[in-house]
């Protein structure tokens, strides 16, 4: 966990979920943090955690410890949020990162922010610049890359964002390709924002649809991606939600049964 960043120097508390310390922070506050970190200028990176990213870190350690890197990590699922009010030490709301992704371009717009977009297939990669350029017109592309490339020209892209002098870097791979990428390069790429936006890029672009609001107020938007893509996703969320419920409930149990101590 990296203590020299604004968001665990100051004000910011904490809550410790399977391990794992989770911002108390709204997702305003987050956004007001990220521009504090612009105006240090130094690499600073913003995470977020979701119930399937929290199962990984229980058996993936380079994944783990790059998020316990992260300057901010935040509950990006309502199901953390809800394990949270269970387990006693309740957060305030998510920190969805769609949403981060979105606040992040309008703090762009509204100061001229320079933003590299990194991810994605060619054309939607394409689609979200030309997003960017019609709704968040005052946002300066610093650059853009998408995310397919051998190993051999990771150096190259580093450098491309390193000399592009973003302000914020959206990087749209999954998890734990962008969390690594992060852990390898977030000093050199030299950027004072990062966030892995994960498939945020294909939503933006209007090729994936977004879960409705009352989906995701109810931790429901797995289930709109599940009937989105059946096939596809069925054996992840069978898997990952089972171990996560269950996670929750061994935790439960540890504190509803926690002896008390005597004075």
């Amino acid at each position: 966990m990296n203590t020299e960043s604004y968001g665990m120097a100051t004000d910011t508390q904490w809550v410790r979920l399977f391990d794992c310390p989770i911002a108390k922070l709204h997702l305003e506050e987050v956004s007001t943090i990220a521009e504090t970190f612009i105006t240090s200028q130094k690499p600073h990176y913003i995470a977020v955690v979701n119930a399937a990213k929290l199962v990984k870190m229980r058996h993936d350690k380079e994944l783990r410890d790059s998020v316990l890197g992260a300057n901010i990590i935040g509950a990006d699922g309502v199901p953390v949020v809800w394990a949270s009010w269970l387990l006693g030490s309740p957060l305030p709301g998510r920190v969805n990162g769609t949403d981060l992704m979105m606040a992040l371009l309008e703090k762009g717009h509204q100061h001229g922010y320079r933003i590299f977009f990194f991810g994605a297939q060619p054309d939607v990669l394409d689609r979200v610049l030309d997003v960017v350029r019609a709704d968040y017109p005052g946002v300066k592309i610093a650059g853009a890359r998408h995310g397919y490339y051998a190993e051999d020209e990771e150096w190259e892209i580093v450098r491309q964002i390193q000399a592009s002098e973003a302000d914020i870097l959206f990087i749209a791979f999954g998890t734990p390709k962008k969390e690594l990428w992060v852990k390898r390069y977030l000093h050199a790429m030299e950027v004072p924002v990062v966030h892995g936006v994960g498939g945020s890029f294909d939503v933006l672009a209007g090729v994936v649809a977004r879960a409705p609001l009352w989906m995701q107020r109810y931790g429901l938007e797995w289930l709109f991606r599940l009937i989105q893509e059946p096939r596809r996703m069925w054996r992840r969320y069978l898997y990952t939600n089972t171990r996560f419920v269950l996670m929750v409930l061994q935790e439960w149990g540890r504190h509803l049964y926690r002896p008390t101590r005597l004075p």
